[in-house]
C-alpha cells in the first residue's frame, strides 16, 4: 500500500507540473465552444479574496454542469492572488471523482455524492481521512427544446420520461397536444439527446423521473445512460450545441449552458408550471436533507416536490475534497479557494452566471467545514 502512495503522489505532481503549462483557467474537451462562459460575470470585490498561502498551480476536473461557474470564480479569484493558476478540466463528474480517487487532481467537482465505494477508494490518496462532499453550486437542469414557432412549451414527468426513451416520435403526439392546447405542434420527429459521458446531470435527472414516473421510466439510474434509443453528445454544452443546431431536438442540460434556447415548463402538479431558474432551483435545494455522516454534507433531494415555485429538476453539484490528508503543498490554495467560493461574494457570483446559491443553513456547514480541512 504505501508503494502505491508513493506512485499515485508522484502521478499527481506529475500532473500539476503538466498543468502549469496550460492556460490560466480550464478549456474542458468537452465543454469548448460557444456557451458563454468567457463572459461570465465576476462582480465581487476582490479585495474581499483571502489568498493566505495560496500559491503554485492547481488541478482539478469533473462536473461540466459547474464549469461555469468555476470560470468565473476562477477569474476573480487568480486575479486577487497572484501567481495561482487553476485549472478545471470539466470533463464530466464520472472523470473528476475517478481524478481524484486515483490522486491526479486536488479537488474534483461532481454532480452525485461519492458512493460507497468511492469513499474507499478515496481513503488510498487521503493520508488518514476520506473523500467528502461540499455541496457548492446549485443548478436547475433545464430541458431545452428547438421547435421553430412553439415558444411556451409544457411538459410533465410521465411525457418527458416517454420522450426519453424512445416511446413518443412526434411533436404533434396526443400526449404533448393535450398539455399544450393552444400551440401549433409540428409534424416534426423528436430528436432526444443525451450525455454520452458518465454525467451527474444525467443521474439527476433520471432520479427525477425514477421518483416522479417510476411506471413510466423502469431504468436504471446512475451516472451512465441506460434507456433505449435518442441520440448522444458529450458534455453540457455538447448537448446545447445539439440542441441549438438540430430541428426537432430536446436535451437536458444545466441552466446556464440555455441561454439562448427555448426551455420546458415542468407540470409539477403546483397551481402553475415552472420554468427552470435560479429561485426555483434554491427553493428546491431548501427542501433537500443532509444524510451525509461526520464531515459528509452529502443532500437527498426531493425531486417529486410540488410546492409552488420549486423547480424539481434540480442538482447539487460537490466539491470534493479528503477531510484530512490533502497534500500540503496544495492544501493552502485548496482551502483559500473553497473559502472564497463559499463565501458572500462567491455565492453571489452564481446568481449572476444563472446557478443557484446554496441555501444559508447549508452554506454555513460548509463554510464550518472548509476550515478544518488539513
Amino acid at each position: 500500500m504505501k508503494l502505491q502512495r508513493m506512485n499515485r503522489r508522484a502521478l499527481a505532481l506529475g500532473a500539476l507540473a503538466v498543468s502549469g503549462a496550460l492556460a490560466l483557467t480550464a478549456c474542458g474537451s468537452d465543454d469548448t465552444g460557444d456557451t458563454g462562459s468567457g463572459d461570465a460575470t465576476t462582480s465581487a470585490a476582490a479585495g474581499n479574496i483571502k489568498c493566505d498561502d495560496a500559491k503554485g498551480q492547481l488541478l482539478a476536473d469533473g462536473s461540466s454542469a459547474q464549469k461555469n461557474a468555476i470560470d468565473a470564480w476562477v477569474k476573480q479569484f487568480t486575479a486577487a492572488c497572484s501567481g495561482v493558476q487553476i485549472n478545471y478540466k470539466g470533463g464530466g463528474s464520472g472523470a473528476g471523482v475517478t481524478a481524484f480517487t486515483q490522486g491526479t487532481v486536488a479537488f474534483a467537482g461532481s454532480d452525485s455524492a461519492l458512493k460507497p465505494e468511492e469513499v474507499t477508494a478515496s481513503k488510498e490518496v487521503c493520508e488518514g481521512g476520506q473523500g467528502i462532499d461540499l455541496p457548492m453550486v446549485g443548478g436547475p437542469i433545464a430541458i431545452s427544446y428547438n421547435v421553430e414557432g412553439v415558444d411556451n412549451l409544457v411538459l410533465d414527468a410521465p411525457t418527458l420520461a416517454k420522450i426519453f426513451s424512445d416511446k413518443i416520435k412526434n411533436w404533434n403526439d396526443p400526449a404533448i397536444a393535450k398539455l399544450n392546447p393552444d400551440a401549433k405542434l409540428p409534424d416534426l420527429k423528436i430528436q432526444a439527446f443525451h450525455r454520452s459521458d458518465e454525467s451527474g446531470t444525467t443521474d439527476n435527472f433520471t432520479k427525477y423521473l425514477i421518483a416522479t414516473t417510476p411506471d413510466n421510466w423502469k431504468y436504471e439510474g446512475g451516472k451512465a445512460w441506460t434507456a433505449p434509443g435518442g441520440q448522444s453528445a458529450s458534455g453540457s454544452s455538447g448537448v446545447a450545441q445539439q440542441v441549438k443546431q438540430t430541428s426537432g431536438a430536446i436535451s437536458y442540460m444545466e441552466l446556464s449552458y440555455a441561454k439562448d434556447s427555448s426551455v420546458v415548463a415542468i407540470d409539477t402538479g403546483a397551481a402553475e408550471p415552472v420554468k427552470a431558474s435560479v429561485d426555483g432551483a434554491t427553493a428546491a435545494i431548501a427542501d433537500a436533507k443532509v444524510v451525509g455522516t461526520g464531515k459528509d454534507l452529502s443532500l437527498e433531494l426531493n425531486y417529486a416536490t410540488k410546492a409552488d415555485g420549486a423547480y424539481p429538476i434540480t442538482l447539487v453539484t460537490y466539491e470534493i475534497v479528503c477531510d484530512k490528508g490533502n497534500k500540503a503543498e496544495t492544501l493552502p490554495t485548496v482551502k483559500a479557494f473553497l473559502t472564497y467560493i463559499a463565501s458572500e461574494d462567491g455565492q453571489k457570483i452564481l446568481t449572476e452566471n444563472d446557478y443557484a446559491p446554496m441555501p444559508d443553513d447549508i452554506i454555513t456547514k460548509v463554510r464550518e467545514t472548509v476550515a478544518g480541512l488539513n
